[in-house]
């Protein structure tokens, strides 16, 4: 059933590329009956959620130190402000 739905009906947590990848992981699973030991297809899911952590860490690193920096030029300002003053 997955393997027919578009991809705007995976949970929207998922990028696009994500998605892509879960779609194709998903129609690759069950359009060739299994061929792969689910074992395998489990350890590849472990290995893209630790990856996905990974990623999800960064970003919050990222956006913590672009919010420091506005937070700092919002500081500059003012000593500029009170500096023309």
């Amino acid at each position: 059933s997955m393997a027919n739905a578009p991809e705007d009906d995976v949970p929207s947590r998922y990028s696009r590329t994500e998605r892509t990848t879960y779609s194709r992981y998903s129609r690759d699973a069950n359009s060739s009956g299994s061929s792969l030991p689910s074992n395998t297809l489990e350890k590849r899911i472990e290995e893209l959620e630790r990856e996905l952590a990974k990623e999800r860490q960064e970003n919050a690193r990222l956006m913590k130190m672009a919010q420091d920096k506005e937070e700092l030029i919002g500081k500059l300002k003012e000593e500029i402000d009170l500096l023309n003053r």
